[in-house]
């Protein structure tokens, strides 16, 4: 069992107080990509998408549990860091897939991870160094076909391109090549901008 999939159940366990149903965490970058494969690296944040089922409370409570300097942060090394919807490059719609298994054990969460190509997409905007890690280990597993890959990039790029973070977009298009080019083997693929960008 990975860090992050006992990470959730320890916090599924430490949680108090009444509830009515499940709470949805939807769970993105390298914590979505562990959630889903075999992989595994050090991280520092389980990053969870704001929606409008995480209300202040449940989101201060969250904090307070699992949160920068807890005791689940300093157990596994992974704290949450709840992440405003508008904030990530991601397409549309974004792909979200239970975690069938995880969620059968968890009382109190109903845990989603973005789908591993929309995490490759959102890594395209930072790319860092872990982040460019988190997208060759998903190439060398084969999950990141290119066809799907350029498909969901464009996506996000029609959403990015009508907001006032458009100027980030040329920065996003040279690192989808340099995957393209460096990582998957392949002809860049020429993305069409807006004039104004």
């Amino acid at each position: 069992m990975l860090e992050p999939h006992r990470f959730f159940l320890e916090l599924d366990r430490a949680w108090k107080g009444s509830r009515a149903a499940k709470i949805q965490l939807r769970v993105l970058g390298s914590a979505a990509l562990m959630l889903q494969t075999d992989y595994a690296r050090g991280t520092k944040d389980g990053d969870i998408y704001q929606t409008a089922s995480l209300t202040d409370d449940i989101k201060n409570r969250l904090l307070a549990l699992a949160g920068k300097g807890t005791p689940l942060h300093l157990r596994y090394r992974i704290y949450l860091d709840v992440v405003s919807n508008g904030l990530p490059f991601l397409p549309s719609p974004q792909r979200w897939h239970p975690r069938v298994e995880l969620n059968a054990e968890l009382e109190v969460f109903e845990i989603e991870v973005l789908d591993i190509i929309d995490v490759v997409v959102s890594k395209l905007m930072r790319f860092h160094a872990n982040d460019r890690d988190d997208v060759k280990e998903m190439i060398a597993r084969d999950l990141v076909p290119h066809d799907q890959l350029v498909s969901r990039f464009r996506s996000a790029v029609d959403v990015r391109s009508g907001d006032a973070r458009s100027a980030d977009l040329p920065r996003c298009v040279r690192n989808l090549n340099q995957v393209e080019r460096d990582m998957l083997g392949v002809p860049e693929t020429e993305i069409e901008l807006p004039d104004w960008i």
